[in-house]
Order: C-alpha cells, then sequence, then structure tokens
C-alpha cells in the first residue's frame, strides 16, 4: 500500500521532530565547545579550539583517561577470556546447569546498572574488599560479559561441528584444534565483541559510581565536573567522548559487515 504524500510529510515531519529531541541536546554541546556563550548571547566571532586545549593540559582529565582505558581493557580481556570458556562450556555440554549458568551471565547486563552497583557495593563491603580500579575492574567484567558471551557463542554455534571432528580425527589435540581451526573462525568475533565491550565500559558511569574508590574514570570526572556547570571544556569533552564511541561503533558496524565476493 502506497501512502499519499500529506501522509508522507506527517511521517517525515515526525521523524525530523524525534531526531531533533534526540540528537539535538549533543549538537549544542558540539557547538558550544568552539563558541563562546556570555550573558545568554552567543558569540558567534568566537570560533576556537581553546577548550579542547585546556582538556590537554588538565591533568585531572589526562589520569581520569588513564583509568578509564586501564579499566576498559583489563575488563575487555577479563571478559574475552570468560566469554570464550562459557561459550564453549554451553556448546559442548547437555546439561541442564548450562542454562542456569547462562541465566547467571545474563543477569548482570539485563538488571538495571543501579542494581548490578548496589550487589557488588554490598558484596565488597561484607568481604571487606577495598574499593578500587579492581573492584570497578569486577564490575564491568561482569556488565559487559554476557554481550562478549553471545557474540562468541552466536559465531561458535554457526560453525559446522565437522571442522572440529576432522582436525582431531587428522590427530589435533584439543589446543592444536583451538588455535589452528577455531579460532581464525572466531576471529571476526572477538574483534567485534572486544570493541563493543570496550564502548560499553568506557561510557558506564553508574556502576563505577558505586563502585570505585579515590581513582576516577573519565565519566566519573565528567559527572563531577558537570555538577559546578556546564562550560565549554565540558561541552569539548563531551564531544570527544561522543566523537570515540561513535568511531567504536562504526568499527565494529564495517567488522561485522561481510566482505563482498569478487
Amino acid at each position: 500500500m502506497t501512502l499519499r504524500w500529506p501522509a508522507r510529510l506527517v511521517l517525515i515531519a515526525i521523524a525530523l521532530v524525534v531526531l531533533l529531541a534526540l540528537y539535538g541536546p549533543l549538537f549544542v554541546a558540539i557547538l558550544f565547545s568552539f563558541i563562546k556563550m556570555r550573558r545568554g548571547e552567543i558569540l558567534w566571532d568566537s570560533f576556537s579550539f581553546e577548550a579542547y586545549a585546556l582538556l590537554v593540559h588538565d591533568q585531572g582529565i589526562i589520569e581520569a583517561l588513564g583509568n578509564t582505558l586501564i579499566v576498559g581493557l583489563a575488563a575487555v580481556a577479563a571478559a574475552l577470556i570468560l566469554g570464550t570458556l562459557f561459550a564453549f562450556h554451553y556448546q559442548s555440554s547437555r546439561g541442564r546447569g548450562r542454562e542456569l549458568m547462562q541465566l547467571m551471565i545474563f543477569l548482570p547486563f539485563l538488571m538495571p546498572p543501579i542494581l548490578t552497583g548496589l550487589s557488588l557495593l554490598i558484596f565488597f563491603r561484607q568481604a571487606h574488599i577495598e574499593r578500587s580500579l579492581i573492584t570497578v575492574v569486577i564490575g564491568h567484567t561482569l556488565f559487559v560479559l554476557a554481550l562478549v558471551y553471545r557474540i562468541l557463542l552466536a559465531r561458535l554455534q554457526a560453525l559446522s561441528p565437522s571442522l572440529v571432528e576432522a582436525s582431531l580425527d587428522l590427530g589435533a589435540s584439543r589446543l592444536q584444534t583451538f588455535r589452528y581451526v577455531l579460532l581464525p573462525h572466531l576471529a571476526t568475533a572477538v574483534v567485534s565483541a572486544a570493541l563493543l565491550a570496550f564502548a560499553l565500559s568506557f561510557d558506564e558511569t553508574l556502576i563505577t559510581l558505586l563502585v570505585t574508590g579515590t581513582q576516577n574514570t573519565l565519566p566519573i570526572r565528567l559527572w563531577a565536573m558537570m555538577r559546578l556547570g556546564f562550560t565549554p571544556d565540558i561541552n569539548a569533552l563531551v564531544t570527544l567522548i561522543l566523537a570515540g564511541t561513535t568511531a567504536l561503533c562504526l568499527l565494529v558496524a564495517t567488522t561485522l559487515t561481510p566482505a563482498r565476493p569478487d
């Protein structure tokens, strides 16, 4: 059924309003990272990169960025190892326990982040574990594990069982089968899972806020800065975070897109 032009115009107008409501604030933040405002008046002739230069010389921002990278890389590495082990266990076992295992993996990701963060906070207090970057890594690992596990399991289930059987029949050990047969087929899924997990870890705020110690990550630093009001350096930081996460998502989309045959 073909819509008439008045109906199309209405749908286009609704779509534009929704897009403006969703992405309008982001474009405003980007604009005011380059242009200053004084007493409610926009100074269009004040275009500069001064706000970005201030970030480069802000030691607190540099330290928070370093903490974020450490947490993200450590959480991704741990999630890849655990996700791979759990995916292989689910694929190879046939017991009922694997469904319970899968439920436990998905729970921290499906629950509201405040519940996951509070649960971890209570656990760390009861276990007398001091909050630090290590507790943040644990929280982020639990959060991104479900995503990594699901991507790897989906790719593993798509592989033909005959690949493993043929490798074992030819005399290869299980370790050699994993290294030379399975791992090359899982490489794209591993890269995609790692990039998506890092993007989630990079932006995670609520869980981090509840389990962090004295060392802040970049989102926590940004939240602390916003409590004092929005300034050009905050808008610049928001712009850089948006650009970084968007680049990661585009990289994942490019990785997941199958290559066209020549």
